[in-house]
C-alpha cells in the first residue's frame, strides 16, 4: 500500500518572529504595512517571511501600497454567549452593508489568547478591530493605534487607551432593576454576578449597591456572590443564598448565564423568589417562573461600533467617542403580562 505523508505544517507568525529575532507583534506590524518599524527590522522580517513562505500569496497582496483588505476583525470573549452572537451578527451585517467582511474570534477571557488573536488578525492586514477586551488594561492598544490600526471597544472601556467605545448603561440598568424589587417591598436582595475585575460586573454591582443606598437599605455582605462565570456557578451560589437561615426574598443576577443558574436554583428550592436579571435571552418568555430582565439592544451595539470603526478607517478625526446604549426593564416568564 502507498504510504501517506503527513502534511507539512504551515509556518506561523511566531515562526517568522523566531527566525527574524523579533516579537510576534513586530511581525504583525510589518505584515500590516505599519510605518512604526525600523527599516533594518522590517528587512529582517520580510526576509524571514520569504524564507519560510509564510502566507506568501496573501502577503504579496496586502503589501501593495494603498491596498485595503476590506476586512474587519471582531475579538469577543465568549462565542457561545448569545449576547456576543447577536453583536457579531449585527457587526457582520453593518460591515457587509459598507463593503467590508468580518473575521471573528473568541478569547475565553484569556489575555494570552487575546494577544494571539490580535496578532493573527493584524497579520491578515485587517483595516480595523472591534474588541471586547479581556481586562481594562489593554495596553497593546496604544502601540497599535500609534501604528495606524483603528480600534473600537465594545462593552468594556480600556483604562489606559483613550479610544472609541460603545457601552451598555450597566450602572443605570442595574440600579433601575434593583429599585423595582425594592418598590415591590423586598429588603433582603441577593446579588449574583461575575468577578468584579470585569468592568460590566463591577458597574452592575455598583448599580445594585446604589439602589440599596437610595432606599436606605443596609446591604448584607452575605447576600453578595461575585465570581460566578457560568450558569453552574450561579446555580450553586443561588442555592447557597436560598438555604440561608435568613434567605433573600429576591435576587438580582448580573448577566444571562447568572439568571439561568438562579432560575434553576429557584425551581429546585420550590419557593417563590422575585428575580431581576441583566440581559434578555432567547426563550425567556417561555419559562414558567415570572421574572424581569434589564434589556438593551445588542444589535444596536454591534451596528454602532462597526459604523464608528468604518468612519475612523475612512479618515474621521474627531476625539474618541463614548456611546452608551440605554436599558429598559421587561417582564419575562409565561405568567407575566405586558412589558
Amino acid at each position: 500500500m502507498p504510504t501517506t505523508r503527513a502534511p507539512i505544517p504551515r509556518p506561523t507568525l511566531r515562526d517568522v518572529a523566531q527566525v527574524a529575532r523579533v516579537s510576534p507583534m513586530t511581525v504583525s506590524r510589518v505584515v500590516s504595512g505599519k510605518t512604526s518599524v525600523a527599516e533594518p527590522t522590517r528587512a529582517r522580517v520580510l526576509a524571514a517571511i520569504e524564507k519560510l513562505g509564510y502566507r506568501r500569496n496573501h502577503i504579496a497582496r496586502s503589501l501593495r501600497p494603498g491596498h485595503s483588505s476590506t476586512l474587519l476583525g471582531l475579538v469577543i470573549t465568549n462565542v457561545a454567549n448569545p449576547f456576543y452572537s447577536v453583536i457579531a451578527d449585527a457587526a457582520e451585517r453593518a460591515a457587509r452593508r459598507r463593503g467590508f467582511r468580518l473575521i471573528t474570534g473568541g478569547t475565553d477571557e484569556d489575555p494570552a489568547r487575546e494577544r494571539e488573536l490580535v496578532e493573527d488578525l493584524l497579520s491578515r492586514r485587517v483595516d480595523g478591530l472591534l474588541v471586547v477586551p479581556v481586562d481594562a488594561d489593554a495596553s497593546w492598544v496604544a502601540a497599535e493605534r500609534d501604528g495606524g490600526t483603528k480600534v473600537v471597544f465594545l462593552g468594556r472601556p480600556p483604562h489606559r487607551a483613550p479610544t472609541d467605545v460603545v457601552l451598555v448603561d450597566d450602572f443605570g440598568g442595574a440600579r433601575a432593576g434593583v429599585a423595582q424589587l425594592i418598590a415591590e417591598g423586598h429588603r433582603r436582595i441577593g446579588f449574583i454576578g461575575n468577578p468584579t475585575r470585569v468592568y460590566t460586573a463591577a458597574e452592575r454591582l455598583r448599580g445594585f449597591l446604589a439602589a440599596c443606598r437610595d432606599a436606605g437599605i443596609a446591604v448584607d455582605e452575605w447576600l453578595i456572590r461575585s465570581g460566578c462565570q457560568d450558569a453552574t456557578a450561579a446555580e450553586a451560589a443561588a442555592a447557597e443564598l436560598l438555604a440561608l437561615a435568613g434567605p433573600p426574598t429576591a435576587l438580582f443576577t448580573a448577566n444571562n448565564r447568572n439568571t439561568v443558574g438562579a432560575l434553576r436554583a429557584i425551581r429546585a428550592a420550590g419557593r417563590q423568589v422575585a428575580l431581576v436579571g441583566f440581559d434578555d435571552f432567547d426563550l425567556a418568555d417561555m419559562i414558567e417562573v415570572p421574572f424581569r430582565v434589564v434589556a438593551y439592544d445588542a444589535q444596536e451595539m454591534g451596528r454602532l461600533a462597526t459604523d464608528l470603526l468604518i468612519e475612523r478607517i475612512a479618515g474621521e478625526h474627531h476625539p474618541p467617542r463614548r456611546l452608551v446604549v440605554p436599558t429598559r426593564l421587561l417582564r419575562r416568564g409565561t405568567l407575566s403580562r405586558g412589558g
